[in-house]
């Protein structure tokens, strides 16, 4: 296997690009990995079916060329990523519904619903056979991940399908789905934890992290507390007592979430002058644009028809979001996914009775 990592650092830009030739089904294929470094790198492939040596050595120096004549240079550090191809796994995640405030109270009093921190990152599922680990999104689609994460969850002495959430190159377990080829989704999130908890426990690992979980009413109001004021993305609940339910209830459900900022799924519809996209949402089938984000210079521009990630104060109704400010673009999430009722809006002022 041919690889290559590229930098490129100017001002308070610090990108990374990797690129390699790698071996598949009798031929080869081109992957590449972007963005900033320290983050979870963007994926992909350019080459869609396996090609010659010959041709797969041309796409990939081509692809060197131009990122070099870009202001990239070559490295010796840098995070490795482990490629995935985007191939339906069979495995799906189990998603949760959102909460509003009102709801917040009930939960944090009640002893059934454990409550974790919600990591800002990416949902990543990871099946560990033999010494092969495979990454899967919230689509269900092989996707890549860091290295690093591969190689500690090779050293465990099992077999065994994790539920967590990716950022950079930290690993947030907080369910386990399979293990050993016992299915573990037909029992309580509370078994299912403690058998996350064993597992991990059971090799060394710098880059896995059991996450947090507070049952009693005072342990989840302190920790509600503490990742509130640290600015953390939110927290979810979780019924101890439920099983594991692949896709998302139609509403409420076992498992929810509360945000203690607002982020919603956008498609780009327009790449604008000045590192700016024009954003829209669907409002059932029809198109609904929501104003404009900048992208900052340490990422790539999205193209027209990417779904993107975006943090705001809030929506006005009928008018744009407000104060956007743009955080990746989403390649496990569908457009039909970027529905408008996501949105939170400005609340309307009060009547003043005369």
């Amino acid at each position: 296997m041919e690889q290559i990592t590229l930098y490129y650092r100017e001002g308070s830009s610090d990108k990374v690009y990797q690129a390699s030739i790698e071996p598949k089904d009798g031929g080869f294929v081109v992957a590449f990995a972007y963005g900033r470094r320290g983050t979870t790198l963007q994926t992909g492939t350019k080459t869609q079916a396996p090609v010659s040596y010959d041709a797969a050595k041309a796409i990939y120096d081509k692809l060197i060329r131009e990122k070099t004549a870009k202001g990239y240079t070559p490295g010796v550090d840098g995070t490795p990523y482990e490629h995935t191809d985007k191939q339906a796994s069979g495995i799906l995640p189990q998603l949760l519904n959102a909460i509003d405030e009102d709801d917040l109270a009930a939960l944090l009093d009640d002893r059934q619903h454990v409550m974790q921190e919600k990591h800002d990152g990416r949902r990543l599922i990871l099946q560990k056979t033999g010494n092969t680990v495979t990454g899967i999104n919230k689509l269900g689609l092989g996707t890549g991940f860091p290295a690093i994460v591969a190689e500690e969850f090779r050293v465990a002495n099992a077999d065994f399908i994790v539920d967590g959430e990716i950022v950079g190159e930290e690993y947030h377990a907080f369910d386990l789905l399979e293990l050993d080829g016992d299915d573990l989704r037909g029992r309580t999130y509370q078994e299912r934890y403690l058998h996350l908890m064993n597992l991990l426990a059971s090799f060394t690992h710098l880059h896995i992290e059991l996450v947090e979980s507070a049952y009693l009413p005072r342990q989840k109001q302190e920790l509600f507390d503490r990742l509130k004021i640290r600015n953390r993305e939110g927290v979810v609940f979780k019924r101890s007592d439920a099983v594991y339910t692949t896709g998302r209830p139609n509403s409420g459900g076992p498992q929810l979430k509360f945000k203690f900022v607002e982020t919603a799924s956008f498609i780009v519809i327009k790449v604008n002058g000045k590192r700016s996209v024009s954003l829209m949402v669907f409002d059932g089938d029809r198109v609904v644009p929501v104003g404009n984000v900048t992208i900052p210079p340490n990422h790539e521009i999205p193209t027209v028809g990417a779904v993107i990630e975006a943090r705001y104060l809030y929506a006005y109704r009928g008018g744009s979001i407000f104060q956007p400010v743009y955080l990746s673009v989403r390649d496990d999430i569908r457009a039909e996914e970027c529905q408008i009722d996501q949105l939170k809006y400005k609340p309307e002022p009060k009547e003043v009775a005369a």
